[in-house]
Formats: C-alpha cells, sequence, structure tokens
C-alpha cells in the first residue's frame, strides 16, 4: 500500500509516542532474536578442537576461521546497515537467526577445509544481517528510557554469546558431531516466531533511506565513540578470548573451570550492559563511558595482582564495569545521526569490535609468545584509560 509524503509525516507524529505495550512486543521479540543470533555467534570456539581432530587442520586454518567468521559476522555489518536504511525490509532481522542456524550447525558435516570456510562466512552474513536492522527498530519511537531499553536487547545477545560454547560442548555429546545439524533448530523456530509475530518496519523507518550527509555533520563525535568502542572491544575480545588459556597455564585451573569462569565474565558484562543502559537515562551517556573506563581499570588489574575468590571477584567486576558502555555507545550514536540508525549501530556494535578483533587478538598472541601472556594482558587492562579520555570530549547529548 502506497503512502503520500503528507500520510509518512502524520504516521510518523503518531508512531513517535510509541505503545508501551507495542513496543514492550517488539523488544520481546528482537531481543529473543538477538539471543539466539549470539549463541550461533559463540559456537566456533567450542566446535573448534573437534573439527581440528577430525579433519586435521593446522593452527593456521582453526585461526584463519575465526578471522572468517569475525569479518564475515562483525567487519561486515556496516554493509548490511547501508543496506537495512536504503531497502527497508524486516527480512534482515526475520531471516537471519534462521541462516545464522543452519549454516553454523552444518559445520559438523563439512567435508573438507574449505567447505568449513564457506559455511562459517555464509552463518556469518545470518549474524551481521541481523545486528544493524534489530538495534535500529529496538529505540524507534521510544522518547524516554532509550538506553534502557537497548540494554535489555543487547545484554540479552550477551547472554545468548555466553551460552553459545555451552551449547555447542553439549549438542556433539549428545548427538554426535555428524548430527549437529540439529543445533539449528532454535535459529528456524525463532524466525518463524519473528515472521509471524514482528510487524513491519515502522512508517517513519521507511521514509528515510541512506544519506552521507548527516554522518558527515557529526563525524567529529561519531569518530570518537568510534574509538571508545573499539578500545573496550580490544579489552572485551582479548580477555575472552585469552582468558582460559591463562587460568588454565598461569593458575592452574582445570579447563573445565576455566571455561566456566569465562561464562561467567561474559555473564557480568552481560548484567553490566543493563545497568549501563538504567545508568545513562539517569546521568547521560558520556559520564557512563568515562565512569565504565576509569571504573574496570582497577578491578581488572586486582584479578591479576591477587587469586583465589577475591581474584575472580574483581575479574567480574573488571567485566561488569567494562561492557556498562555497549548500549550506551549505540544510542549516542543513534541520537548523533537519527536519520541512519542502521549504518551508525552497526559501526558501534560489528566495525568496531570486527576491527578490534582482528588486529588485537593476532597482536595479543604474537607479544604473548615473546613477553608472557600475563605481562600482555595487565598492560592491555591499562587501555581503557585511554578512553577515558577520549570520552571526555564527548557532547553531553542530555544537554544539546
Amino acid at each position: 500500500m502506497s503512502h503520500s509524503p503528507q500520510a509518512a509525516v502524520v504516521d510518523a507524529s503518531v508512531s513517535q509516542p510509541i505503545s508501551v505495550r507495542t513496543g514492550a512486543i517488539a523488544l520481546a521479540l528482537l531481543s529473543t532474536g538477538h539471543f539466539f543470533i549470539d549463541v550461533y555467534s559463540g559456537a566456533l570456539g567450542a566446535l573448534q578442537p573437534r573439527l581440528v581432530s577430525k579433519l586435521g587442520l593446522s593452527l593456521t586454518q582453526a585461526g584463519l576461521l575465526g578471522g572468517t567468521l569475525i569479518f564475515s559476522s562483525s567487519v561486515c555489518q556496516p554493509l548490511y546497515g547501508y543496506l537495512s536504511d536504503r531497502f527497508h525490509t524486516r527480512l534482515f532481522t526475520v531471516l537471519s537467526p534462521a541462516v545464522a542456524g543452519i549454516f553454523i550447525s552444518l559445520l559438523g558435516i563439512a567435508p573438507s577445509f574449505a567447505w568449513l570456510l564457506f559455511l562459517v562466512l555464509l552463518g556469518g552474513a545470518g549474524i551481521a544481517a541481523f545486528h544493524p536492522q534489530a538495534s535500529s527498530r529496538v529505540t524507534h519511537g521510544v522518547v524516554e528510557s532509550r538506553a534502557t531499553w537497548m540494554a535489555v536487547f543487547i545484554s540479552a545477545g550477551t547472554f545468548g554469546f555466553a551460552l553459545g560454547p555451552t551449547y555447542f560442548l553439549l549438542m556433539p555429546q549428545w548427538l554426535g558431531l555428524e548430527r549437529l545439524y540439529w543445533a539449528g533448530v532454535p535459529g528456524i523456530l525463532c524466525s518463524l516466531l519473528l515472521w509471524v509475530f514482528l510487524d513491519p518496519a515502522p512508517a517513519i523507518t521507511r521514509k528515510s533511506g541512506f544519506d552521507l550527509g548527516p554522518l558527515r555533520a557529526v563525524w567529529k563525535p561519531l569518530t570518537i565513540l568510534y574509538f571508545c568502542v573499539f578500545i573496550r572491544s580490544v579489552v572485551q575480545l582479548t580477555f575472552t578470548q585469552f582468558l582460559p588459556l591463562y587460568l588454565a597455564r598461569e593458575r592452574g585451573l582445570s579447563l573445565a573451570n576455566a571455561n566456566f569462569t569465562l561464562s561467567a565474565y561474559i555473564a557480568a558484562g552481560a548484567f553490566g550492559g543493563f545497568v549501563g543502559g538504567r545508568l545513562a537515562d539517569r546521568i547521560g551517556g558520556r559520564r557512563v563511558i568515562m565512569l565504565s573506563m576509569i571504573g574496570s581499570v582497577p578491578m581488572l588489574l586486582l584479578f591479576f595482582l591477587t587469586s583465589g575468590i577475591v581474584s575472580t571477584l574483581a575479574l567480574l567486576a573488571g567485566g561488569l564495569m567494562l561492557l556498562f558502555t555497549i548500549p550506551v555507545n549505540v544510542v549516542m550514536a543513534q541520537e548523533l545521526a537519527p536519520t541512519q540508525t542502521g549504518t551508525v549501530s552497526a559501526l558501534m556494535m560489528g566495525f568496531a569490535w570486527g576491527m578490534a578483533g582482528f588486529l588485537f587478538v593476532p597482536l595479543t598472541g604474537w607479544a604473548s609468545d615473546h613477553f608472557g601472556l600475563h605481562s600482555v594482558l595487565n598492560v592491555l587492562a591499562l587501555t581503557p584509560v585511554i578512553g577515558f579520555l577520549l570520552a571526555r570530549r564527548l557532547p553531553d547529548l542530555r544537554h544539546a
């Protein structure tokens, strides 16, 4: 059904004071989708030992698989943000859980390394396509508590990411690697749920298209915000990647206990994202970013300087504070460029995360071979201080 320009304006004004009931339903649906999408994004680490054993992969090939997933699922997100801002079809959101679930779960029957790369590339595309449009829709029409709504959405994904390794550790044990394709069923069911119950994109979103002009107008604060996200992602990704290895080698923990600690660290970050969103609605996003950056440093350093329960609690507190900023960064970017929410959401969520992983995960491994993992992680724990200094230059949008 076509709309005249006048009708589009009316639709936009009517949708602005969003119905709490309708908005809550959309939030629940999109958060469910985010949870399952990120379950699949956390699968490869758990599957790699079995895939290496089955196909005789080298560590270089295993690393290439991980790099391919980061590229496809994170670095490519701005492309899907651009496409969603231009074409405005809900299929980016609706089909993504099924695409991610099917192709990631087919890894168990891949006959060769080339097939693994192909399936990871397609599964990562499903992950990447979901995030920009879904994160844009979560806060559409929400005037108050935008950061809280975004925090619920992002925390759901982080909990899914924390569950992913356990899910894909247990499924091959129960079904066998050759029947791992059954692990894709939740993603397919999630897509069916979204297809039936998620409304089409709101009229105000369909009205706008991709335009570089609004991004040029705010390029300075967007650049500062991007590097704040980049710095946080460097610490987040390197700790997530190397924490089990560090705990096993340096602290003597079993692999099971090391992975349990990692899951607790990620889960603490998920809760931190929710807390950060609530705080941003009260004191402003700029202050929350500054608090997160400067507050996480002593907690992470305390983790390295102590042992036992004190060390573990310090690690969880550091992860919680570090991830205060996840929803705040996205909402601030959307407020800076409200007509290009898909694109800027992808820049803050996927592209910054992906580039941090691309550059610093291999660099951390190389540096650890030369200087020791303990020393390198200690240095990385200090990098949020740079983020704090950058965040001081961000605008306070509450008074803009």
